[in-house]
């Protein structure tokens, strides 16, 4: 049999309504008069759209008819209730895991990638979807001073900016949700000695066993994480790192340097997922151009 192991490198239905023939009628002309209408509009908007070309192309069709049929759409309820609420969580698109876009009140998501691991160099398996979280206001304080007059691509080519950050004493977040469904705590516990411990050693050199220890022996045999489950990695003020899973804490540990390591696995040189490194660089750079 083959282990694997994944580098953490992270009530009665209602009585129906009775309704009088008449008002039936009634209600089904008085809908069909509207419908008839919105879709007209619908159409004639369609057309202005096309010859105008006065539709934001970053915003749906839906959108853009309302805005052209209903001006003041945004001040009805249900207007509100069906395009207000999408910009609360943010969908990994492989995975359809959705993660919110604030954590902790104050940290604003920078990015989602996705961890996935090859077997056998046969298949590749998703692990995880993760995002990771800053304070927007702690990095522009924290770092503003010196790299706040840096346009974003200079900053996204700055590697001093980039180890200030990992560095700093900034409020940070990592939040996996887990894919893989038959994933145990006791692989991801095997994964964050194997991970952790080699960027442990790369930053703090060989002398960090009992470091290593304490974060892993977190991760007890008596948690489960089904697919779904929820691990935090939260960087606190002081360079404290607290687990969550499932948002019960699960321990804490005061090292900058663990702090630093779990970081450098998903913004460091050799990330799980370029591409969510990227898109993290420009967020955080955006941070200071605000």
């Amino acid at each position: 049999m083959v282990s694997l192991r994944f580098p953490f490198l992270f009530s009665q239905p209602k009585r129906p309504c009775t309704i009088s023939n008449a008002t039936t009628s009634r209600s089904f002309s008085a809908a069909t008069v509207v419908a008839c209408s919105f879709a007209a509009g619908a159409a004639a908007f369609s057309g202005i759209a096309a010859a105008q070309k006065i539709t934001n192309p970053k915003r749906s069709f839906l959108q853009n008819a309302l805005d052209f049929l209903l001006p003041n759409h945004s001040s009805l309820p249900w207007g509100s209730l069906s395009l207000a609420d999408t910009s609360s969580t943010v969908v990994e698109s492989k995975t359809g895991m959705s993660f919110p876009s604030v954590v902790s009140e104050s940290q604003r998501l920078l990015g989602i990638g996705l961890r996935r691991k090859s077997v056998l160099g046969l298949k590749n398996i998703d692990v995880y979807a993760f995002g990771v979280y800053a304070d927007n206001d702690e990095v522009k304080k924290v770092l503003g001073q010196k790299y706040g007059k840096l346009s974003i691509s200079e900053l996204k080519e700055n590697e001093g900016f980039k180890e200030d950050l990992m560095e700093g004493d900034i409020c940070m977040t990592v939040r996996l949700q887990i894919v893989y469904s038959k994933l145990s705590i006791r692989s991801v516990r095997s994964a964050f000695e194997e991970s952790v411990g080699s960027r442990l050693q790369k930053f703090g050199g060989p002398d960090n066993k009992e470091l290593l220890r304490r974060f892993a022996s977190q991760f007890k045999d008596e948690y489960k994480i089904p697919k779904g489950s929820v691990i935090e990695l939260s960087k606190d003020r002081g360079h404290v790192l607290r687990t969550r899973i499932d948002g019960k804490e699960v321990g804490s540990i005061q090292s900058k340097l663990l702090c630093r390591s779990i970081l450098d696995l998903y913004m460091g040189e050799d990330p799980f997922d370029r591409q969510a490194k990227e898109e993290i660089e420009s967020k955080l750079a955006s941070f200071l151009q605000q």
